[in-house]
């Protein structure tokens, strides 16, 4: 009897196991085909399917959503009125699931920041104001910073408020405070990806061919480094005269007594002050110091230096430059010192040699920004006349700034058709293919003297 009872539990066991593998395979079939319907865009076809999943198997894949997300999308683009906000709330519902089912493959700040900006995209349909909008991307940036990194909702979160600060509904101390804190964001983005980026190029560098998944990550950065570029321009735009002197100087004076000894606010209201040229001003010299006072470090160095490059001190400034330079111990922010300050003050004042170390420098530390061979390729441009024992090595010299300009064009897509058109105007000053006959050195390695202290081979015709 024990037998038979064990033989019947056995058989009914065996049983829910086969039922359960058919309705895995069933699954698993539907979901194929939900999917291949959402890849050609069928999305009528794919939608029955994709509810019946989130309604009777929402952990089944997070397929689900990835492919519901376009469905969803295709449908609120293919619809109007009343059912277009129901496709878009559904969106935004969507999203919610996925992060209620697969909660660690759903970073918070990243998918808050898409459901604000479908809002936002949608304004309109859905009867959203600024304000409530602004409050959705406010509430996403604070929720989780670390992911909330998409270019275009980093812009749409700042310019709303600017729009807010224009109606008279954010104070201008609000607007810079935000400015400050997006621009930082973005800077720190752009550092991130930079030196992602770093790291295939240097691969490329030594003569390793980049993998397919290399090549694909570096599409990727790239794509998002001239995001970045853009949208910083935007955001500037955006900002344009609010932040002038007029609108600043009285702001930072009113709030100095209450600030003198708070780093992060001295940081950005000197930051502030520079970049919108209020350096003039008395105030500009009494935040810089009680800065250097209150927490000594790179940036008080380099800001001390910027002041006294305003006066006309050019070796004293330059002197803190390079203190800023040696204590700075973050490689990006190392890099943008040796180019856009060292290297730059050093080339205004014709110090090409001492100017090019540095540009050298800030390419070692960050090889995806393309600025310094720009500045490394004018420089040789601008010695064509200096350097060279005839006419023929002169203009040599060219040659060597086409070849500067290109590297810039290959390691920065944010310069690559400024680079590209320098190089072309670089070349075509180097000597033609009847000089090159003429001279009869066509293949043979010229040595250009002076500062330069490099050889060029010319080209064979």
């Amino acid at each position: 009897m024990k037998t038979k009872i064990t033989l019947f539990f056995t058989f009914l066991f065996s049983l829910n196991l086969v039922l359960a593998q058919d309705q895995q395979q069933e699954l698993i079939q539907e979901l194929s085909i939900m999917t291949e319907y959402a890849k050609s865009k069928n999305y009528d076809a794919a939608y029955p399917s994709f509810m019946k999943f989130r309604k009777n198997n929402p952990k089944f894949s997070r397929a689900i959503y990835k492919y519901g997300e376009d469905i969803l999308e295709g449908k609120i683009k293919a619809s109007s009125g009343a059912e277009k906000t129901a496709f878009i709330n559904d969106l935004i519902k969507l999203w919610q699931e996925r992060a209620q089912y697969f909660p660690a493959k759903t970073p918070k700040g990243e998918y808050a920041a898409k459901a604000s900006q479908l809002m936002y995209n949608n304004k309109a349909t859905l009867g959203k104001s600024n304000t409530e909008l602004y409050e959705a991307f406010d509430t996403a940036y604070k929720a989780d910073k670390a992911t909330f990194t998409n270019p275009k909702s980093l812009y749409t979160y700042f310019s709303l408020m600017v729009d807010l600060y224009d109606a008279g509904k954010k104070p201008a101390k609000d607007l810079f405070n935000k400015y400050d804190d997006v621009v930082e964001k973005v800077e720190d983005e752009v550092k991130n990806y930079s030196q992602n980026l770093n790291k295939l190029i240097t691969k490329e560098d030594a003569g390793t061919a980049l993998t397919s998944k290399d090549k694909k990550y570096k599409r990727y950065y790239e794509s998002y480094l001239k995001n970045y570029a853009l949208i910083s321009k935007n955001i500037d735009a955006k900002l344009g005269k609010r932040a002038n002197c007029e609108n600043l100087i009285p702001l930072y004076t009113k709030d100095f007594e209450a600030n003198k000894t708070n780093a992060i606010w001295l940081k950005r209201s000197v930051s502030r002050m520079f970049h919108k040229e209020c350096t003039s001003d008395p105030l500009y010299e009494k935040l810089v110091k009680a800065y250097d006072q209150t927490e000594p470090s790179a940036d008080t160095k380099y800001f001390v230096g910027t002041i006294l490059m305003k006066k006309g001190k050019v070796n004293e400034g330059l002197s803190y430059f390079k203190q800023a330079y040696d204590l700075e111990t973050d490689s990006f922010k190392k890099a943008k010192l040796a180019s856009s300050k060292i290297g730059r003050a050093l080339k205004r004042k014709g110090r090409y040699a001492e100017a090019r170390s540095y540009y050298r420098k800030a390419l070692k530390l960050n090889p995806s920004n393309g600025r310094p061979h720009l500045a490394i390729a004018a420089m040789y441009a601008a010695s064509a006349k200096n350097c060279g024992s005839d006419g023929f090595n002169k203009r040599a010299v060219f040659w060597l700034a086409a070849q500067e300009a290109r590297k810039a064009s290959r390691v920065d897509p944010t310069l690559a058709k400024a680079a590209a058109q320098s190089a072309t105007s670089y070349q075509a000053k180097a000597p033609s293919k009847q000089d090159i006959f003429n001279k009869g050195n066509a293949g043979q390695s010229i040595k250009i003297g002076c500062w330069i202290g490099s050889s060029v081979t010319v080209p064979n015709i």
